[in-house]
Protein backbone atom coordinates (compact mmCIF):
# COMPACT_ATOMS: atom_id res chain seq x y z
CA UNK A 1 0.00 0.00 0.00
CA UNK A 2 1.05 3.94 -0.65
CA UNK A 3 -0.31 7.34 0.22
CA UNK A 4 0.56 10.29 -1.15
CA UNK A 5 2.09 11.30 1.73
CA UNK A 6 4.76 9.15 1.72
CA UNK A 7 3.50 6.17 3.86
CA UNK A 8 3.72 2.70 2.40
CA UNK A 9 3.39 -0.84 3.50
CA UNK A 10 3.45 -4.23 2.25
CA UNK A 11 3.46 -7.67 3.75
CA UNK A 12 4.48 -11.40 2.93
CA UNK A 13 3.07 -14.36 4.20
CA UNK A 14 3.91 -18.23 3.51
CA UNK A 15 1.33 -20.72 4.21
CA UNK A 16 -0.72 -19.77 8.05
CA UNK A 17 2.13 -17.94 9.62
CA UNK A 18 1.71 -14.54 10.71
CA UNK A 19 3.22 -12.08 7.94
CA UNK A 20 5.85 -10.10 7.85
CA UNK A 21 5.27 -6.37 7.68
CA UNK A 22 7.29 -3.42 6.31
CA UNK A 23 5.98 0.01 6.33
CA UNK A 24 7.54 3.50 6.78
CA UNK A 25 6.45 7.31 6.21
CA UNK A 26 4.77 9.03 8.95
CA UNK A 27 1.18 6.86 8.77
CA UNK A 28 1.52 3.07 10.13
CA UNK A 29 -1.00 2.42 6.97
CA UNK A 30 -0.75 -1.54 8.26
CA UNK A 31 -1.96 -0.70 11.75
CA UNK A 32 -4.94 1.38 9.94
CA UNK A 33 -5.63 -1.26 7.85
CA UNK A 34 -5.75 -4.02 11.04
CA UNK A 35 -7.74 -1.59 12.89
CA UNK A 36 -10.43 -1.68 10.14
CA UNK A 37 -9.81 -5.66 9.53
CA UNK A 38 -10.35 -6.24 13.67
CA UNK A 39 -13.34 -3.77 13.97
CA UNK A 40 -14.77 -5.85 10.90
CA UNK A 41 -14.38 -8.96 12.47
CA UNK A 42 -15.63 -8.48 15.59
CA UNK A 43 -18.64 -6.26 14.33
CA UNK A 44 -19.72 -7.92 11.30
CA UNK A 45 -19.47 -4.91 9.04
CA UNK A 46 -17.31 -1.74 8.95
CA UNK A 47 -18.34 1.42 10.60
CA UNK A 48 -18.81 3.52 7.87
CA UNK A 49 -21.85 0.72 7.05
CA UNK A 50 -25.25 3.09 7.48
CA UNK A 51 -22.73 6.09 8.71
CA UNK A 52 -24.20 9.99 8.06
CA UNK A 53 -22.33 11.47 5.11
CA UNK A 54 -21.53 15.57 5.09
CA UNK A 55 -19.38 16.75 2.05
CA UNK A 56 -18.05 20.34 2.16
CA UNK A 57 -17.95 22.30 -0.89
CA UNK A 58 -14.52 22.07 -1.03
CA UNK A 59 -15.21 18.07 -1.41
CA UNK A 60 -13.51 16.76 1.98
CA UNK A 61 -16.32 13.72 3.09
CA UNK A 62 -17.23 13.63 6.77
CA UNK A 63 -18.63 10.14 7.83
CA UNK A 64 -19.95 9.49 11.39
CA UNK A 65 -21.60 6.46 12.61
CA UNK A 66 -21.88 6.78 16.65
CA UNK A 67 -18.76 7.83 18.28
CA UNK A 68 -16.90 6.32 15.37
CA UNK A 69 -15.79 9.42 13.10
CA UNK A 70 -13.43 9.57 9.70
CA UNK A 71 -12.58 12.56 7.43
CA UNK A 72 -11.41 11.93 3.93
CA UNK A 73 -9.70 14.84 2.43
Amino acid sequence: MVHKDGSWARAEQIGREPPTVHQGGPRRLWDVLDEARDYWLQHGALPLYGANVTITPDGVIHLQRGRWKATIA
